[in-house]
């Protein structure tokens, strides 16, 4: 975007004038009209730079250094990004398994041998007071 700015000002900065002129005290005064008699036009020409071979490598080094930071976090966006994502599905769980414990049912879990054993009030209380913990530890 800059570099876009700098290529169209670029033609009007090279078009502008520049004029020299001394006043009554001697100063010397530089304006972009002739706002004295006897200004004078100055020519200005763009200054090249040549860089040497050290300035260009530090150059070179610093664009590999700052491509290498932007892809670090880059993917550390991503990673938190996932990371996000996994806690908030963990969260519905946790939501959903404390909803369904909620709705008073009997509940149970199946023995080796397939039998049922169901859980007491006290059990349900401990489960419950469980997941609210979690929910509110993981899901803030």
């Amino acid at each position: 975007m800059r570099l876009l700015l700098c290529l169209l000002l670029l033609p009007g900065l090279a078009a502008a004038e520049i004029y020299r002129w001394v006043d009554a005290n001697g100063q010397v005064h530089f304006t972009q009209q002739p706002l004295a008699p006897g200004a004078e036009r100055v020519e200005v020409r763009p200054q090249v730079i040549e860089r040497d071979q050290a300035t260009r490598e530090r150059e070179e080094r610093s664009v590999r250094f700052y491509e290498a930071r932007r892809a670090e976090q880059a993917q550390a966006s991503v990673a938190s990004a996932e990371r996000q994502a996994r806690r908030t599905q963990e969260c519905g769980e946790l939501r959903n398994r404390l909803a369904q414990i909620a709705e008073g049912r009997r509940y149970f879990h199946a023995e080796a041998n397939g039998e049922r054993t169901y859980y007491s009030d006290e059990q349900l209380d401990a489960a419950r007071r469980q997941l609210r913990d979690r929910v509110s530890e993981r899901c803030t």
